[in-house]
């Protein structure tokens, strides 16, 4: 089963199986299948046609994919042009959210440092 050009697992749940598309989650799944009328039990090669057709008729309507990725990346791109503080942090890749990054905010900024020590030398036991 191919939605939007992405091949949706055949062996697991369609409601989990439809997070497989970028932009479409665990609730947004269930809004589609809910409105489609299709049960969120059924497997991808248990759904006939016409509820095929019909959850790719709702899902061709969602900002997903390549243009929801687009329009993320305009956002962004928009808060560096006006210079704002959550452009700046995307800018100088650090948190943009308000966390901390004395400590952790590790994989944002790329370092792969080791954890050190206290500094003391290590006293010998006699």
């Amino acid at each position: 089963m191919r939605i939007a050009g992405i091949t949706i697992p055949e062996n697991k749940r369609i409601e989990i199986g439809l997070t497989s598309i970028f932009g479409i989650g665990r609730s947004l799944a269930q809004k589609v299948l809910i409105e489609a009328k299709v049960s969120f039990e059924k497997r991808p090669k248990d759904i006939n046609a016409n509820d095929e057709n019909e959850i790719r008729r709702i899902v061709e309507n969602l900002t997903i994919e390549g243009d929801l990725k687009r329009e993320v990346a305009s956002n962004i791109k928009r808060l560096k042009d006006i210079k704002a503080y959550r452009g700046t942090r995307h800018t100088r890749a650090l948190p943009s959210r308000g966390q901390r990054t004395k400590t952790n905010s590790r994989t944002r900024r790329g370092n792969t440092r080791k954890t050190m020590g206290t500094g003391r030398r290590k006293v010998e036991k006699k």
